[in-house]
């Protein structure tokens, strides 16, 4: 089914926006198939492929789905790597900012054992410590330059894509951070123009959601097993689903 609405990306332009997947490294390679389908009968000259973030943490293969994004599949296509919070959450556990207990709670583990690290539970202090010595040794340092590069937010045309929301009332140009790969409850239940067209992830639906001024693709796929895309061209919005 196809949706249509006043935003729209430049002239030439098909988007496609792809959301969380959280080492489902399966779903992604069946999704790219329908994508790479999409794309050869569209006819537009340019094609970007915006990842929303949350790679990691969850899923079976955190790394592995890495080293595929880093590969950039759907040949043809601009790439557009945006930070999650998992992201955010680990690369903080590596610098040692942040108490680590709530990235082992949503996931960190699984990451961690996707690097070869023999973790489990909640450790105590020493043991998370160890584990983080661990990872920055296992942590390949294009892997590290992947995660230090991504992006927080991108434009184009009057579409502005995020990984969780923008905070109501505040220009686009003074987002917080925080707030680009956090928000939840402001940013859903608000109907205010944002200013752009939003398109995020991060807060889990049963089904992709259009509201008058956002789209949401998270699925929840690490437990679903529905990954899905947001394909945007001219005024119109349909979806691609494993």
């Amino acid at each position: 089914m196809r949706y249509r609405h006043d935003a729209r990306p430049p002239d030439g332009t098909r988007l496609y926006a792809i959301g969380d997947m959280h080492g489902r490294l399966d779903l992604l390679a069946e999704l790219e198939d329908k994508i790479r389908i999409d794309a050869e009968n569209s006819g537009a000259a340019n094609r970007i492929a915006v990842f929303l973030g949350d790679y990691i943490d969850r899923g079976p293969e955190s790394r592995e789905l890495v080293d595929y994004l880093m590969r950039r599949p759907f040949n043809g296509f601009e790439h557009v790597f945006l930070i999650g919070n998992h992201e955010d959450e680990m690369m903080r556990f590596l610098d040692g900012s942040q108490e680590p207990a709530n990235w082992f709670a949503n996931g960190g583990v699984q990451t961690l054992e996707s690097y070869g690290i023999a973790a489990h539970g909640f450790p105590s202090p020493d043991e998370a410590e160890d584990w983080r010595r661990q990872l920055r040794r296992a942590l390949p340092p294009d892997h590290l330059s992947f995660y230090s590069d991504l992006k927080y937010s991108f434009e184009c045309g009057n579409y502005l894509f995020v990984h969780a929301g923008v905070r109501p009332g505040v220009p686009i140009e003074l987002q917080d951070r925080h707030d680009l790969i956090w928000i939840r409850e402001a940013f859903l239940g608000s109907d205010q123009d944002f200013g752009r067209f939003v398109v995020h992830g991060h807060s889990i639906e049963r089904t992709p959601q259009i509201k008058s001024n956002r789209i949401c693709v998270d699925t929840g796929a690490y437990r679903s097993d529905h990954l899905t895309c947001a394909v945007l061209d001219q005024d119109e919005v349909w979806f691609l689903q494993t």
